[in-house]
């Protein structure tokens, strides 16, 4: 498969790091996808993220002995359950409180019993049958803010999910009740009258019929039972020496609360990329059910915390520009080119865009000054971060976050393209972007390896 086309940005010289030529890469390919089959990995489906296998290459090459692993981004939790599983110390930083309450409970599910689990399991069949009647009237009632433009879910569905949340609210250990909760937020969307197109939207919109029945407490059960069976699967093949793992429902502009200077070995990561996926919005029936977010203000807060914000957030700005300088690359350039082009679009024009992207390499130069000021002398950061394309100009984010970390002080080991073409058409082939993108561009994966001189 061709490597995407290399832009002139920079003067190459032979200090430079460059794209490997042959095919090959040092890096395994980071997708996803693999993890949707794997034991404690498979609990949550989410959007984006890199393999466990990747992230075990990773920490097998860089890390010889225990060591404290940081992811910054932490998703539901890759990094972590794959550090300790090795004998790792893992910390992660995560501001979404579902995805934060995803790795909580993986990184902890080693200290569950099994056999209370199981009981558990056996009380909710048991309560789901008593109470399964239409004529039962349930306690639980439906979060007043979660607002949608048609039912989320149909009257025979809500009364079931109501009968459920009954049942998790009278379950007294916390531990037992998020893994509940758990199973409950990974698979409500599934009998809901929405799904993921990627973004969600209803069913209706993707060609879909809506849901007026489901058997919603087995969905429940039948994941909890494979929770029950990764957790067997987990605590076999943990160390004697377990470490434990700490997640910080935060952002990780926050660390210096939680994290010393120089105290971290290796960071492993992949921010959110420059696509604009809406990962609080598209959470947002968890965030509500899980009693998160009571109003919109609650999500606000959110997008406004988020790494580069949300095109949504800043387009009506009338400008935002670098709070940086990056000598010898044409970041700046480019996005002036970006900010002019379709300005009779209004905010879906290019100074809407030009916003949205000069926020995002704005919080790529605070992360690089965060990540020089974690990481112990000689320690590295692995960041997996793909390229974007914006009303149609391609955004090689990548290389300017290569070249922003240098300008901070950390050294730039390799750019590698491990996956050369990524899925994303609806991304770049979007009306919203106004230009589409040209047949020759494509989007691709990248790692960036990042290493600490001092």
């Amino acid at each position: 498969m061709p490597r995407p086309k290399q832009l002139a940005l920079f003067e190459i010289d032979a200090e430079t790091p460059s794209i490997m030529d042959n095919g090959s890469s040092y890096f395994s390919d980071p997708s996803f996808a693999v993890n949707k089959t794997l034991p404690i990995h498979r609990w949550v489906p989410w959007i984006a993220g890199f393999s466990s296998s990747f992230v075990r290459d990773v920490l097998n090459i860089f890390l010889k002995s225990t060591g404290a692993v940081l992811d910054p981004f932490s998703g539901v939790g890759t990094t972590l359950v794959e550090a300790i599983l090795l004998g790792h110390n893992a910390i992660g930083f995560e501001i979404n409180p579902y995805a934060a309450l995803a790795c909580r409970a993986k990184v902890n599910a080693h200290k569950i019993s099994v056999e209370e689990l199981r009981a558990e399991v056996a009380k909710l069949q048991a309560f789901y049958r008593d109470k399964g009647s239409h004529g039962h009237k349930p306690k639980s009632t439906p979060p007043q803010g979660f607002r949608t433009r048609s039912e989320f879910y149909s009257p025979k569905v809500l009364h079931k999910v109501l009968i459920l949340q009954d049942f998790i609210d009278a379950i007294h250990d916390s531990d037992l009740r998020d893994l509940f909760r758990l199973a409950f937020a990974s698979t409500m969307v599934r009998y809901s009258n929405y799904s993921y197109e990627p973004s969600l939207g209803r069913r209706v919109s993707a060609g879909k019929p809506e849901i007026h029945d489901f058997p919603v407490g087995q969905t429940v059960v039948s994941k909890l039972l494979e929770m029950a069976e990764d957790i067997t699967w987990f605590q076999d093949n943990l160390p004697d020496d377990v470490q434990d793992a700490k997640v910080h429902n935060t952002s990780f502009f926050k660390h210096q609360k939680y994290l010393a200077p120089s105290s971290v070995d290796l960071v492993i990561t992949s921010p959110p990329y420059l696509n604009n996926y809406h990962y609080n919005r598209n959470t947002r029936p968890q965030l509500y059910w899980l009693g998160y977010a009571k109003r919109p203000k609650d999500l606000k807060l959110l997008e406004h915390s988020n790494f580069g914000k949300y095109w949504q957030t800043v387009r009506d700005e009338d400008r935002i520009d670098l709070s940086f300088s990056l000598p010898g690359t044409d970041l700046k350039e480019r996005l002036q080119t970006l900010r002019e082009t379709n300005p009779e679009k209004g905010v879906y024009g290019g100074n809407g865009w030009a916003n949205y992207a000069a926020s995002y390499f704005n919080d790529c130069h605070a992360f690089s000054k965060v990540l020089k000021c974690v990481l112990k002398p000689q320690g590295s950061a692995v960041v997996v971060i793909g390229n974007s394309i914006l009303q149609g100009i391609m955004i090689p984010t990548d290389q300017y976050f290569g070249r922003i970390a240098e300008s901070v002080g950390l050294e730039l080991i390799r750019i590698e393209i491990p996956r050369a073409e990524r899925v994303g058409n609806s991304i770049i082939q979007s009306d919203v972007r106004v230009v589409k993108a040209k047949k020759s561009d494509q989007l691709y994966e990248a790692v960036v390896e990042l290493r600490n001189p001092a």
